[in-house]
């Protein structure tokens, strides 16, 4: 048995961190899990790490990784920065720690992150598989060469180059700060053929290949990587691209030989919850010898709930029905005695035939299918069309202007089969319909990708596992419907809702906490952690926690931490404003107008009032609003009233919400006003002198209207009893406790946090204040004492 301080990377623990490694410790070695609640500050990070290496080290307990899981890359680099201090501090005569942090290709293939060879972010894995593919045919049994043969080529067309034009010139790939072998063209291999029938090929991977272990010797993959990982510690996703480049090999397949056998790998929730990742990629960590750390662990349940849920695009409906012709053409062609243009069909006929015989697909269900789908997509469109008929008449004169829709295909408060399945069934497709989609869908795949010998990403199998599932699911806990996402397509015709729209049909998992349940009991043990757990209760209900402490007998143990740091460096207020609800503030654009109100509203007036003052105080000041509506309304008050610059954050792509950040830290105080829907309010660190205040303006709560929404509720009745509390007011909480915890992220920091709505104040049949920490660091005050509080802070800080 290890001793966990000998781990710790830090030379004395806070209180908090020592029970909650020990709990940690203990409850994992009997297979349980410890659910963390900590403030800010309480080092969960260091404690979720220093437990599960300790039980790793220790011969005794069969674990043999740890397996962190977050949905957020800032605590992702978090627990990189941890492992590193731990490394950095352990004994001379210990092996430092290894570790992994898994991306996807698009973020370690050298092509692609140099934009060369016609790589994007869009094409880089079926681009990758083809290469992968074509390399594999290339050098395997029956190949016409070998890896080692396919790295000689690569390397001698770099030479050639480097000897005809300097290194500026192009002629050298570099990726990480590190030149590589190769040039940045993919080479080509073409022995004695004719011109243009050389080969693409991937020399990265070809010396992977080569530095592969013969199976028959019972190699290891784990032999192909280029470097000592048990001596390397933690390697980032730049520090492995930069090993394995200047090697010459293929980054993301030393990712995957190294996953299985390092001690601490950092990844995304769906590297455990996402079951085409686990099947292809991550399996090997989902076991019982691993620690599992779900962190940002209020996010658990949405994360996975769009993991779980399905769906397919009237796109790839199409794409389908074009790969199933092309399968069935060549036979039909050559049972009618005819011949496709460009030349006879023979072949591809014998091809189709052979690998029906190998599978249980006949050729008539091939038939079957195509109809199906197109029948489906007839459907659909029939569908669309109507509820724009009847929603938004004269829609075709104005296409520009429709919105976001989402079109029930059942009373989302009613259980019941849904309309496109009672269509099915009238137009007699049967079960074996639905569910042999998805073998039909595999054998097209495989089909295709033999006759053009490249390994794409197909339609097909993605609409059979989508009619699978519509099939076998059921009607409770899976909501369906067909969702209508703007965008624009000239090709389409000027009248069609296709210009407009993409169409998809959505399966949605409205309970995900079997999902969830079932995953965790495939690990040994872990931790599950947040700053915004409580309900402890609820969370572990929706998350299946319960289920196992009851069912299978594991044991499942609470932890809450609150704030240790000075409370004389902090005011937290719970402001009695009237409700900010729809009913009492009406929509933004009704209080538009001449003046700086337009139509005076009381409510608004009560949190433009209270908003302004918290906007006044000295420094940065955080400013979270139920939606970009409402923060676009509050944005435009204060810079009419505040002496500062008001920042405005919209819906936007990373790069801007970086930029936006940037402007916010950098200079003299300033208000940035955002959706508490969006990405500024969680994982973003405010830390120093970054964030003086932060106000929440009312209960988060998601669009109840919503007909998804509405699914989601019914079936948190049926589940837990309480579906508005559960499914929407619990984690509308979680979301603002989330933005006001990034004022106090340290012992030195000083700042104010302040709730602005009745509902976090009083008691009545709608308060959420049952749901705030109980430690009453919320003080309930009424809008005149606000003015008080803000003042005593204002003259503390004016006195430091």
């Amino acid at each position: 048995m290890t001793n966990w301080r000998t781990v710790f990377g830090h030379d004395s623990p806070y209180d908090p961190q020592v029970d909650g490694i020990e709990t940690a410790i203990d409850t994992a070695r009997n297979d349980g899990y410890t659910v963390i609640e900590g403030a800010c500050g309480t080092g969960k990070t260091m404690i979720a790490l220093t437990a599960g290496i300790d039980l790793v080290r220790d011969p005794d307990t069969g674990y043999e990784r740890v397996l962190v899981l977050t949905s957020v890359k800032q605590q992702l680099r978090q627990f990189e920065d941890d492992l590193e201090t731990i490394n950095e501090n352990l004994p001379a005569d210990w092996d430092p720690v290894s570790g992994l942090t898994l991306v996807g290709k698009a973020d370690v293939c050298p092509y692609n992150r140099e934009g060369k060879a016609g790589f994007d972010d869009g094409t880089v894995y079926d681009r990758c598989e083809t290469l992968r593919d074509r390399t594999r045919d290339l050098t395997g049994e029956g190949g016409e060469t070998t890896a080692r043969n396919l790295v000689g080529r690569a390397r001698s067309q770099q030479i050639g180059l480097a000897d005809s034009a300097d290194r500026t010139g192009g002629a050298f790939l570099e990726t990480a700060g590190e030149p590589t072998p190769y040039p940045p063209a993919l080479p080509e291999h073409g022995d004695g053929g004719p011109v243009g029938a050389e080969t693409e090929y991937c020399p990265f991977y070809a010396q992977y290949l080569e530095d592969l272990p013969d199976e028959a010797n019972d190699g290891d993959a784990a032999e192909a990587i280029p470097y000592d990982f048990t001596d390397a510690g933690m390697i980032t996703p730049e520090n492995l691209v930069a090993r394995s480049v200047a090697h010459g090999t293929c980054p993301h397949s030393v990712m995957g030989a190294a996953l299985g056998h390092v001690e601490v790998v950092i990844g995304n929730y769906y590297h455990a919850f996402d079951s085409r990742t686990v099947g292809s990629f991550t399996g090997a960590l989902v076991d019982e010898s691993t620690f599992v750390v779900c962190d940002e662990a209020h996010m658990l349940e949405p994360r996975v709930r769009d993991l779980v849920s399905e769906g397919v695009a009237d796109s790839t409906l199409r794409d389908a029905e074009t790969e199933l012709s092309r399968v069935i053409q060549p036979v039909k062609f050559e049972r009618e005695g005819r011949r496709a243009a460009g030349g006879s069909k023979t072949a591809d006929a014998d091809l189709v035939r052979a690998e029906l015989a190998d599978s249980d697909v006949s050729y008539e269900e091939l038939n079957r299918t195509l109809e199906f789908v197109g029948d489906l997509r007839t459907e659909l469109d029939r569908r669309v069309t109507d509820f724009l008929d009847r929603k938004h008449r004269g829609w075709q004169s104005n296409l520009t202007d429709l919105p976001d829709e989402e079109i029930p295909l059942r009373d989302p408060a009613v259980p019941a089969e849904d309309e496109l399945t009672e269509w099915a069934n009238a137009a007699n497709y049967g079960d074996a319909d639905w569910v042999r989609a998805e073998a039909v869908g595999a054998v097209v795949a495989r089909i295709l990708n033999e006759a053009e010998d490249e390994d794409r990403t197909r339609a097909a199998p993605a609409v059979g596992r989508v009619l699978g599932e519509w099939y076998r699911q059921g009607h409770t806990d899976y909501f369906r419907e067909i969702e209508l996402e703007r965008t624009w397509d000239d090709t389409e015709p000027a009248d069609s809702w296709r210009r407009a729209y993409n169409a998809r049909l959505g399966l949605h998992n409205c309970v995900p906490s079997d999902a969830i349940g079932s995953r965790l009991a495939s690990f040994g043990g872990g931790i599950l952690m947040s700053a915004t757990l409580e309900p402890m209760d609820a969370f572990t209900e929706v998350t299946g926690l319960r289920y196992l402490e009851r069912a299978e007998d594991r044991p499942v143990v609470e932890r809450r931490y609150g704030l240790h740091f000075p409370a004389e460096n902090r005011e937290s207020f719970a402001v009695a404003v009237p409700k900010f609800t729809y009913d009492n503030r009406g929509s933004p654009s009704d209080v538009r107008g001449p003046g700086e109100h337009g139509q005076r509203n009381p409510t608004r007036t009560h949190y433009a009032d209270a908003i302004q003052k918290i906007a006044r105080l000295p420094g940065n000041v955080l400013v979270g609003m139920p939606s970009y509506a409402e923060a676009e309304w509050i944005a435009g008050v204060l810079e009419r009233r505040v002496d500062k610059p008001i920042l405005l954050d919209a819906a936007s792509d990373d790069q801007t919400t970086q930029s936006l950040k940037d402007e916010f830290f950098a200079g003299d105080g300033k208000v940035l006003v955002t959706s508490l829907r969006g990405t500024l309010t969680e994982g973003v660190d405010y830390s120093g002198d970054r964030l003086a205040a932060a106000v929440v303006c009312g209960v988060p709560i998601v669009n109840t209207s919503s007909p998804r929404t509405k699914a989601v509720r019914r079936a948190y009745d049926d589940e837990f009893g309480d579906g508005f509390t559960y499914a929407l007011t619990i984690p509308a909480v979680r979301k603002a406790r989330q933005a006001i915890g990034r004022v106090i992220r340290s012992p030195a920091d000083v700042g104010v946090r302040v709730l602005l709505d009745e509902r976090y104040a009083r008691d009545s049949w709608d308060s959420v204040r049952p749901y705030l920490p109980e430690d009453n660091e919320f003080q309930a005050v009424s809008p005149d004492m606000l003015d008080v509080g803000l003042e005593r802070f204002r003259s503390r800080r004016s006195s430091q």
